[in-house]
């Protein structure tokens, strides 16, 4: 409990100095990057093939077990990966749950529990109706009967265990004010709080308003965009975004550097962190282009 408390207090202080120093680097940041160089958000991980290497477990543990479940962060926990990374979605009653996919056919039973309500869209389903749901046999029958779990159970399972979360909004523009309602779902849980926030969250979309949003709302809430913006507009991403993360096939040194060479929005050096990778590329990825971490 001391070390908690400890925690905290060291959180907000260098949440203060960073904003300290945010303000001497001018109004939303977006400038040229220069020393010192960045406290590292993601740690050496260990467990998965790339030992020592800055690594996020997508979607939790998903080559262990079923993606985006409570199992599969518990199967990251036992791999000792502090870092994973899940999706979120809202239901047809405002629920949020973690999920990839806009239908759940994929990682369900939905098509056998309902087989009359194809295409099966998360949003036209109630948060009790994909409750019922079989998450987990479609990977493998020891995970039968694994649930979608809703946001709030996934953050108290990562939160119980440890460990940091990469959340992405999935397809905001589907859901109208899912930015503030995932926000609000966090504070609620507890991960708005400066321990958290210092090293144990950043919110990702591929929806550069959503980011934007985010950033506006939680100004302390490190945040990433997912894909690949123009070199061009980089600067104006670093206003808001703390990370870019590509996939794997639009790497490039030049690219990399451009990110690495801008402040973002927390005085910090931007960082690039790729997915869509094998564990080879993944590799070249550290050794050639010089990436911040993997999403594998």
């Amino acid at each position: 409990m001391l070390r908690s408390a400890v925690r905290s207090a060291a959180a907000g202080f260098v949440l203060l100095f960073a904003a300290v120093l945010a303000a001497d680097a001018g109004a939303g940041g977006g400038g040229a990057a220069a020393p010192p160089a960045p406290v590292r958000l993601v740690s050496a991980q260990k467990g998965l093939p790339l030992y020592g290497a800055s690594v996020i477990a997508h979607r939790g543990a998903a080559k262990y077990a079923p993606e985006n479940t409570l199992a599969a962060v518990d199967e990251a926990d036992r791999r000792d990966v502090e870092w994973v990374e899940n999706d979120v979605q809202r239901t047809k009653d405002g629920k949020l749950v973690v999920i990839h996919d806009t239908t759940l056919k994929r990682t369900t039973d939905a098509e056998e529990v309902y087989p009359k309500r194809s295409p099966w869209r998360v949003g036209d389903f109630t948060a009790a109706e994909i409750a019922r749901l079989d998450a987990g046999s479609w990977f493998d029958e020891e995970f039968a009967g694994e649930r979608v779990p809703t946001l709030a159970s996934y953050l108290n399972r990562v939160d119980r265990n440890g460990q940091h979360l990469l959340l992405e909004i999935k397809n905001p523009e589907q859901y109208p004010g899912i930015v503030k309602q995932v926000l609000a779902q966090l504070r609620d849980s507890g991960w708005l709080d400066a321990e958290h926030v210092m090293d144990g969250l950043v919110v990702q979309s591929f929806g550069g308003d959503a980011v934007r949003e985010v950033h506006s709302r939680q100004p302390d809430v490190r945040t990433a965009v997912l894909g690949t913006p123009s070199r061009a507009k980089l600067p104006e991403y670093a206003r808001f975004a703390d990370w870019i993360n590509p996939p794997y096939k639009d790497l490039s040194s030049a690219y990399v550097s451009a990110v690495q060479s801008l402040w973002g929005p927390h005085a910090e050096r931007m960082e690039v962190h790729t997915w869509g990778v094998s564990v080879s590329q993944a590799k070249r990825a550290f050794s050639s282009y010089g990436i911040d971490g993997v999403i594998l």
